[in-house]
This record gives structure tokens, C-alpha cells and sequence, in this order.
């Protein structure tokens, strides 16, 4: 046959549709994407945790009322609320990689990714909520 005509043979082993092929997207379409939030997200929260990590160090075995004055900082409180939120994304995120490798058939997989996801975000909300409320009461 000739190379401008693939053969049936050829084009029914491909997993790409001819619109895909031209575009460059894989059968999954976001893989990309979700690949690189993963990369971003991570690199975002090592500074976040560094921070955290060692402002709980200089506080360690201080009263409530001087932590509750800590997260009283408009500053703190902001990263602290930006921690949450990639944190829960990504764990999310991650999560949602090891149930498509390893969970089947494909109903419980997306019930699992379905109570993965609204766990995170009410984690997430409830963490925002505490930090929020925390924050209003020291300020």
C-alpha cells in the first residue's frame, strides 16, 4: 500500500483517533496535564513544609493562646490556608493515579476516586474552616 494510506491492519493497532494524532493527545487526553500538576504541586508544597515544619519547631511546648496568636497573622494564616489546599490537591491527585493502576473493574474505580475526592474536599474545607476561625478568634 502506499505510505500516504495506511493499512486497516495499521490503523486498527493504534490507540490514537486521527483527530488525536494531529493534536498529539494520547487515548487518555489529560495525562500531560495531570502529570505536570502532580510536578507543580509537589515543588510548591516543599518550601510550605519547610515552613511549617520549622515554625512548629520554635513552638514546640508553647501554650495554645501564643500558637493561636501565630495563626492570628495575616501572613501565617495565608500559608497555612495555601498548605491545606495544594496539600489536599495533591493527595488527591495522587490518589486518584493509584486507584486508575490498580483498582478494577472500572465501576469501583470511579466510586473509589468519587469518595477520594469529596473526602478531600471536605477535609480541605474543614482545615480552611478551623484555620479561618482560628485566625478571626487570635486577631
Amino acid at each position: 500500500m502506499s505510505e500516504n494510506f495506511p493499512s486497516t491492519t495499521d490503523h486498527q493497532t493504534r490507540l490514537q483517533t486521527p483527530l488525536g494524532r494531529v493534536r498529539q493527545n494520547g487515548s487518555a487526553k489529560s495525562g500531560t496535564h495531570h502529570w505536570w500538576m502532580q510536578r507543580v504541586t509537589s515543588i510548591a508544597l516543599l518550601p510550605l513544609m519547610l515552613w511549617f515544619i520549622f515554625s512548629l519547631a520554635i513552638r514546640a511546648g508553647a501554650p495554645y493562646e501564643e500558637f493561636a496568636h501565630w495563626v492570628g497573622h495575616p501572613f501565617n494564616a495565608v500559608l497555612l490556608l495555601l498548605l491545606t489546599g495544594i496539600g489536599f490537591y495533591h493527595t488527591a491527585g495522587g490518589l486518584q493515579v493509584v486507584i486508575e493502576d490498580y483498582i478494577r473493574p472500572e465501576r469501583r474505580a470511579m466510586v473509589a476516586g468519587l469518595l477520594i475526592r469529596g473526602a478531600c474536599w471536605l477535609l480541605g474545607l474543614l482545615s480552611a474552616l478551623s484555620i479561618l476561625r482560628l485566625a478571626v478568634a487570635a486577631a
